[in-house]
């Protein structure tokens, strides 16, 4: 085995540890740092795929900026365990109904990529995960996903002002 492979089951385990690990903790914070360390070894898994532009805007974006506003926003919050209410029966249940169809659809998923194991990309270039591709194919295939989501995280940031704001 390889350092490449080997080095890509080091960060595939480590991102599904930490991921189960934000999942558990009973601390938010903890679960924040945990979010962090996810994204390293997402980071690391595009430094891999030779996309070294995407694990630093990663590292900055998600692991920096992010996950600074998580914790300001946790901290601000201060949620507190013992004052919340008890969940409804029915919220419970609509949970466990949402984790089910979300595992239906990881189990589609994993099916669908075993079938496609054995057929290949055709691939116009070889540099795949280079800026220059990457800024093609944002501004004129995805751009109005691009702009969708610029617009998502400005709803976010003035969710956050409202929410945090004191009366």
């Amino acid at each position: 085995m390889g350092i490449t492979q080997s080095l890509f089951w080091f960060l595939s385990v480590l991102a599904l540890v930490a991921a189960l690990m934000v999942l558990l903790s009973k601390n938010p914070v903890h679960s924040v740092l945990w979010l962090i360390v996810v994204f390293f070894a997402i980071s690391g898994h595009y430094i891999l795929l030779n996309a070294q532009f995407l694990a630093i805007v990663n590292l900055i974006v998600y692991a920096g900026a992010i996950m600074v506003l998580f914790l300001f926003v946790i901290m601000l919050m201060n949620p507190n365990t013992e004052t919340e209410p008890r969940k409804n029966f029915l919220v419970q249940i609509a949970g466990i109904v949402a984790g089910g169809c979300l595992l239906t659809v990881f189990i589609s998923l994993v099916k669908q990529a075993s079938e496609m194991n054995n057929k290949t990309a055709l691939l116009k270039t070889g540099n795949i995960g280079l800026i220059g591709n990457l800024g093609k194919a944002l501004f004129s295939d995805f751009v109005v996903p691009f702009e969708i989501s610029s617009v998502l995280f400005l709803s976010a940031m003035v969710g956050a002002v409202v929410i945090g704001k004191k009366n």
